[in-house]
């Protein structure tokens, strides 16, 4: 039901993801006339909630008042209850902060993890992608959290990538260790402790070129500063991509030329497309949960889809608890060791 164009978008991404993955199945949450064209397809579950968060909805107004929200029931779905639960995954292109809000409320967190983060993918030029987390669920960051983001982050690459040592960059405005604001210093010195005790492995800072350069394999930085060079970037690549269409059609040897060109011109346009990247992990919860982008077409909705498939596939948010576990284990005995006192993060539990 949410995001700009709601089942006009939704409903025909479901469908094509459904015919793509005969193995697959979906549970569908919304109104009931919102539904119904999906009423008679295989392999899919309708559940009608009577409510609708909308995109400009207050989060107390999707925590307290829309209790019977098809975002707060689809998130349910993915809750265990005696370690059982309907669904696998849950994918929503609505109001990032009520979902969040919502789905911290209803899964909680991990204990010892403060805030979860959004985490995704921007390609790079090596024809491959860097992650990068928080993109806009917490705009106020300390450094603690910094470090928690970048555990978190390295878990999930370590899982999906097969990286077991992803190196990890701490977004700046330099590379060196004295610049930035009195937090992102901070948040250096512990994700420079955290290398050093070879919890993470810590390549430093980076700038904002590095993300597309592909020069770690994790970007971290806090949700105010990652959601704007998401948009940054999506709207660049836009704006790349309308100038060339106006250069090639500018006259008639221009046209010729694209022709020509068109090979390589498809390619391009593939590389560049933020839709094929849609789907961000909220990372840190007991369940699994992606945010589609609210501007979503059907092409970038079914691709939160299949990445939502893809990570419940392939085990992700046991892999990535256990490595989280693992990397803070070590993290308690380190600082057992020296004396020092520490925040002691425990087993991840099933709701």
């Amino acid at each position: 039901m949410g995001g700009d164009h709601g089942p006009s978008v939704t409903l025909p991404a479901c469908r094509s993801f459904l015919d793509r993955h005969p193995d697959a199945e979906l549970v569908l949450v919304g109104q009931a006339q919102a539904l119904a064209p999906a009423e008679h397809w295989e392999r899919c579950q309708l559940v009608h909630a009577t409510e609708v968060v909308l995109m400009d909805d207050p989060v107390e107004i999707a925590l307290r008042k829309k209790r019977d929200s098809s975002m707060r029931v689809a998130i349910q779905q993915v809750k265990r209850v005696d370690g059982v639960a309907a669904a696998d995954a849950c994918i929503s292109a609505g109001n990032t902060g009520a979902l969040m809000a919502v789905a911290r409320y209803l899964l909680k967190t991990l204990d010892g993890i403060d805030r979860p983060a959004i985490a995704s993918v921007m390609p790079n030029q090596f024809d491959g992608y860097t992650t990068m987390l928080d993109l806009g669920a917490n705009v106020d960051c300390t450094a603690e959290h910094l470090l928690q983001f970048a555990l978190m982050g390295s878990a999930l690459v370590a899982a999906v990538d097969g990286k077991p040592q992803p190196t990890v960059g701490l977004l700046n405005i330099g590379e060196e260790a004295i610049k930035g604001n009195e937090i992102i210093k901070r948040a250096g010195e512990l994700l420079r402790a955290a290398g050093q005790a070879g919890l993470i492995n810590f390549h430093g800072n980076v700038e904002g070129n590095d993300i597309f350069k592909g020069t770690t394999d994790l970007v971290v930085c806090d949700g105010f500063v990652g959601n704007v060079a998401l948009k940054t970037a999506e709207g660049l690549a836009a704006m790349l991509s309308n100038f060339i269409k106006q250069e090639f059609t500018r006259s008639p040897y221009a046209k010729l030329a694209a022709l020509i060109a068109m090979p390589v011109l498809k390619h391009f346009k593939q590389r560049v497309d933020h839709r094929r990247y849609n789907g961000a992990a909220l990372l840190g919860l007991r369940g699994l949960v992606f945010k589609s982008h609210g501007s979503a077409d059907a092409y970038a909705f079914e691709n939160a889809l299949n990445r939502a498939y893809d990570a419940s596939r392939n085990r992700l948010l046991d892999r990535v608890h256990e490595r989280i576990l693992a990397t803070l284990q070590a993290r308690e005995g380190s600082a057992g060791g020296s004396g020092e006192p520490r925040e002691v993060v425990g087993s991840h539990q099933a709701a």
